[in-house]
């Protein structure tokens, strides 16, 4: 009974009346029919995934898989959620995953056949692994980078077989290597959706930079596609890929260019990193335009985020999570599937047509605490081998080494599949979980040498749900505070807990901190700073140029060609823990009359303290100092006067007020 039922439900779903969806329905898929039921409403489940309303089934869950041939050829395993050995192409099938995005290079070797790494990703790699997407539902984006080994913003290197052509030889080239490859593709079954005709060429493609050469070898590329598409009766989209796009003009500038030069082409695709590429209002505004400006449908053709900031193979993380995490996003599972899932919600806000995850495969080969690099360079599965170092010498050729991307992956260190993974199925329904704590982010105290530990009296915590991100109590070990000499510099750790138990720590810093606001004026609010001038023109400004600060780009400038100026800069203190206090400044300039006047001051308890100093030259720097300014109440005005004739000009940077005892 329980075979027949599987028949007819079989039956059922390649006739598409069932709510479950199936990859390989037809005469020959008796080895191939594999079933999946997806979500049909909320579902309990470990992440917590709010729905997105209104998104729809064709919206493209990708993901770019590239880098699994060469990891199991290096011996990594890959599992199911049972923790079954099974084809990775069908777990992320089970997870809601659409579409897979494979990179193409032309020949990934050196004149011996050793790869140059990072996958060895030739044709015959691109169809190993798309015939495998195929057989389980899944469309394949072959993404074309017109090179031996890496495109990106960073180089375009033509491949070795084009290099010294013309323009018009290298177009030839390029549409023959398209159309030959693809053909080679169809034929051995792929489900091709999708031609990348090169990857991420802000800055040009196969060693051309000229816009007009470069348009003529798009040109070549989608004709190439269009021919192929026709003769085999598939509806094949050409897609041009851009990154970026934190700099809208500079995208809107591509796009007119395309238009100018008649590239014809289906969809422009982004590079959406939300930790590198801006926010997602501006990724939004960057797809409207290019939709209603230059009449393009969008895709996201690469994006991600860590799940730990731990690193699986001792090769350092491009994305560490730690200091460079997105404000509310932790380097948790809940918070990568949480990223995504708003990734996503935005390009569905945006009528973005989805989404493709980079290298969420890509995990470690070997350990963290061994030398992996023989397997690296044996099989390819490192980012670069030293066999690339002829052909990429300014990158490869120096930084060669393993994966820098598997905290970022969708897959443990081991290979098994993280709860993250399943968010692409539930994008339309969403999840139920328990409140939970996902992250606590890390909390940090500085103290003055000498001066008193003042600890917070609440966390910040972030939830599974983010509805209740909150500030929550939390109690310090007194023990551990009151046992921390504060006249001894050096990092220390309190423990404490949350409400609830949850154990934090807080790591005290004991320093000479500045306690001048913005004192080097990086920051644009400078509300902070009083500036007070004599005569109807101001004559200062803060000027942003780094060869006239002491630190930073910003400094605080003055000059008139016409008169004399007298002017000062000062800032008020309330709030000071009393003590003894150093005072210190940078100041250069020139053209400075005889009779100049210019001093560093400070005003505590009703008097004033200075000490004069002259500009002399350009970037001679002068530290005026006042060394022992007495705070009993909390009060200090410090500030620079300066007093001098038309034509002179100069900066001030770097105020630095330090408490060094009590």
């Amino acid at each position: 009974m329980k075979k027949l039922w599987k028949k007819l439900l079989l039956l059922s779903v390649c006739a598409g009346i069932s709510i479950l969806t199936v990859a390989g329905c037809g005469a020959d898929s008796k080895d191939k029919a594999v079933i999946f039921e997806m979500p049909t409403g909320p579902e309990e489940a470990e992440i917590y995934v709010e729905p997105i309303e209104g998104i729809s089934d064709d919206f493209i869950r990708g993901m770019d898989a590239s880098a699994v041939l060469v990891n199991e050829n290096s011996g990594v395993k890959y599992y199911n959620y049972e923790g079954e050995e099974q084809d990775v192409f069908k777990t992320l099938a089970q997870s809601g995953v659409n579409y897979i995005r494979l990179r193409v290079w032309n020949n990934p070797y050196d004149e011996n056949g050793n790869g140059y790494g990072g996958g060895n990703n030739d044709v015959a790699t691109a169809i190993e692994l798309g015939k495998r997407a195929t057989q389980y539902g899944m469309k394949v984006c072959i993404d074309f980078h017109y090179s031996d080994f890496w495109a990106d913003p960073k180089r375009q290197h033509a491949p070795k077989a084009w290099q010294g052509m013309t323009i018009d030889e290298k177009c030839d080239a390029l549409y023959d290597f398209t159309k030959e490859s693809l053909t080679e593709m169809l034929d051995a079954g792929l489900d091709i959706g999708m031609v990348q005709i090169g990857n991420e060429i802000n800055n040009g493609m196969s060693d051309e930079t000229m816009i007009p050469n470069v348009t003529s070898l798009l040109k070549s590329g989608s004709a190439a596609v269009r021919e192929i598409a026709a003769a085999y009766e598939r509806d094949i989209k050409v897609v041009v890929h851009y990154t970026r796009i934190d700099e809208p003009e500079g995208i809107d500038d591509i796009a007119w260019s395309l238009a100018s030069f008649g590239v014809d082409y289906d969809i422009f695709a982004l590079s959406f990193y939300p930790f590198w590429d801006g926010t997602f209002e501006n990724m939004q505004e960057v797809a409207k335009n290019l939709q209603e400006k230059y009449g393009k449908q969008v895709v996201i053709a690469e994006t991600s985020y860590c799940y730990t900031s731990e690193d699986g193979d001792g090769c350092e993380n491009s994305f560490l999570g730690t200091t460079d995490l997105v404000d509310g996003y932790a380097a948790t599972v809940q918070s990568q599937a949480t990223m995504i899932r708003d990734v996503c919600a935005a390009a569905h806000e945006a009528n973005v047509l989805g989404i493709f995850y980079w290298e969420g495969t890509w995990i470690p080969v070997g350990e963290a605490t061994q030398d992996n690099s023989p397997i690296w360079e044996k099989y390819g599965s490192g980012w670069a081998s030293s066999y690339a170092a002829d052909y990429d010498p300014e990158d490869a050729g120096l930084y060669y080494g393993g994966c820098s991307w598997d905290n970022q992956a969708m897959f443990d260190f081991d290979g098994y599949p993280l709860a993250s993974l399943n968010v692409f199925k539930y994008l339309k329904y969403g999840t139920t979980a328990p409140l939970a704590i996902d992250a606590i982010p890390a909390i940090y105290a500085a103290c003055d040498v000498g001066g008193t530990i003042k600890l917070p009296k609440t966390a910040s915590v972030i939830y599974n749900n983010r509805s209740e991100n909150k500030e929550v109590p939390v109690t310090w070990d007194a023990a551990q505070v009151a046992a921390i000499d504060t006249n001894v510099g050096g990092v220390y750790t309190i423990d404490g807990s949350l409400e609830d138990g949850t154990p934090v720590t807080c790591q005290v810093e004991v320093i000479m901190i500045n306690h001048a606001k913005n004192p080097s004026f990086e920051d644009a609010d400078t509300s902070m700073w009083k500036v007070t001038y004599a005569g109807e023109v101001n004559p200062t400004d803060y000027q942003v140029k780094a060869d006239d600060a002491y630190t930073g780009e910003v400094a605080f400038h003055f000059f008139s060609p016409d008169s004399d100026m007298e002017f000062s800069i000062e800032q008020e203190f309330t709030d000071l823990e009393p003590g003894t206090y150093q005072l210190f400044a940078y100041a250069q300039g020139g053209d400075m009359a005889e009779d100049a006047e210019m001093e560093l001051y400070a005003i505590v308890n009703g008097e004033e303290l200075t000490d004069p100093f002259m500009m002399t030259s350009w970037v001679d720097w002068k530290k005026p100092t006042i060394p022992e300014i007495k705070v009993t109440d909390g009060s200090l005005v410090i500030g620079v006067r300066i007093k001098c004739n038309a034509k002179s000009w100069g900066t001030v940077d770097e105020f630095t007020l330090n408490r060094i005892s009590d």
